[in-house]
């Protein structure tokens, strides 16, 4: 191969052209992408068939990742979202069949890619508003156990950016992967893995990072001090912020308001729970449709809004909820089916675990989110004017970052503590 051939693979690999936003850091293993450029593809706009299968994909999610120890939650249903279809390019038989009804909810994968392309290239990011995404694709290198599916890189290569990586699976490609989701989410998730096990032979990571500034930013008079009133019933004293916004949400079980980011691109959407229902209840009652509707009736009438600044993070194993929404086989070492994927001498390969880290900081001048999803794939192993409305956010609630052109959420979680 030619210098210049080189060359070019290499600034392929680090700028991950496809999709915006992947930064890739000093100390990387040797590429895989050598002999694998993105080719052009044309993507399918986001339309009401994909905006309601994102839209169930995402509340589902949201339900199944709601934790039961009374704590902050928040996942990022984009994040998963492209982990999982990435991982899908290499599945087949059933395992393929269940990944799209969960994914699509029946669309065929090749057409899903195409969606989550436009969708993925079409997320607006600017200096005040920004989303990133990135997608690499790291292997375990050993030709005599492993051999990877040249067709499955250059799938996600074309519609999802991935760079791919091949590695001794040891110290250094630990400290490596860290690092590209340190440097991929602007260090908001410092690292995603703890150790690499012996029968781990790829992960497929995706990040994404919002950093957005408020349309109208809150003064020092804006926040005051007032009570929050936790998930266990104990009265906390925080800083609460105030304005007067100009969406107000009603579905009939939550009242909220819609606050923009700059640029108009996105907005921050909060939804208090009726006195009488609880937030566990609320959370259970939402669908992917009945969210959506609720931001597209969203009432042009002026509500003047209350928010608790907050700031946390959250871990979660997605195992279980991936397995009850729909797709065991992916799990299950006798069943799983990833041989569009890769082949390994070990024995059949599955998913054992999908594990999503989120972090999200809300205050006087905006938003920081960021998240990291990591599928683990291994070989040998089973898996383990009117009178002005008023919401005040001083007990548990539900909030989302949408997208605005589609109502999609980015992020979603709950605030059931402030401290």
């Amino acid at each position: 191969m030619n210098i210049k051939k080189i060359l070019m693979s290499m600034l392929l690999a680090a700028v991950a052209a496809v999709i915006p936003g992947c930064s890739i850091g000093r100390a990387l293993p040797d590429s895989m992408m050598a002999d694998i450029s993105a080719n052009p593809v044309g993507g399918k706009p986001s339309d009401d068939l994909f905006v309601s299968s994102m839209a169930d994909f995402s509340i589902e999610l949201f339900k199944k990742s709601l934790s039961d120890k009374n704590e902050n939650s928040l996942v990022s249903p984009v994040s998963v979202m492209l982990a999982l279809a990435m991982t899908a390019n290499g599945a087949g038989s059933e395992t393929l069949a269940q990944m799209e009804r969960l994914l699509g909810g029946g669309i065929p994968l090749a057409d899903l890619n195409e969606y989550l392309y436009n969708f993925a290239k079409s997320l607006p990011s600017g200096n005040k508003s920004k989303l990133n995404i990135a997608n690499s694709i790291w292997f375990r290198d050993d030709g005599e156990r492993l051999q990877v599916e040249p067709t499955f890189l250059q799938t996600n290569a074309d519609y999802y950016g991935a760079s791919a990586y091949k590695s001794a699976f040891d110290a250094q490609t630990l400290k490596a992967i860290n690092n590209w989701v340190s440097q991929n989410t602007d260090g908001m998730i410092d690292s995603i893995l703890g150790e690499i096990n012996e029968n781990a032979v790829l992960y497929l990571i995706n990040a994404v990072v919002f950093d957005a500034q408020w349309q109208s930013a809150y003064k020092d008079y804006d926040v005051r001090k007032g009570d929050f009133t936790d998930i266990n019933g104990a009265i906390l004293n925080v800083d609460f912020m105030h304005s007067a916004e100009s969406r107000y949400l009603d579905d009939g079980r939550a009242t909220g308001f819609v606050k923009p980011y700059h640029s108009g691109g996105y907005s921050f959407a909060a939804l208090l729970p009726n006195e009488g229902v609880g937030i566990a209840e609320y959370a259970a009652s939402l669908t992917g449709a009945g969210f959506v509707a609720a931001l597209k009736n969203a009432q042009g009438e002026t509500v003047f809004a209350s928010m608790p600044k907050f700031k946390y993070e959250y871990a979660i194993s997605l195992n279980d909820a991936l397995k009850a929404l729909g797709i065991p086989d992916a799990f299950d070492g006798s069943k799983a089916d990833f041989g569009r994927m890769a082949s390994s001498a070990a024995g059949n390969i599955c998913i054992s675990d999908v594990f999503h880290k989120t972090f999200i900081e809300v205050d006087e001048l905006g938003t920081k989110a960021g998240a990291a999803t990591i599928v683990t794939m291994e070989d040998g192993a089973m898996p383990p004017p009117p009178d002005p409305k008023t919401v005040r956010l001083d007990r548990p609630f539900v909030y989302a970052i949408i997208d605005n052109a589609t109502n999609l959420p980015v992020f979603i979680g709950t605030v059931l503590t402030v401290g």
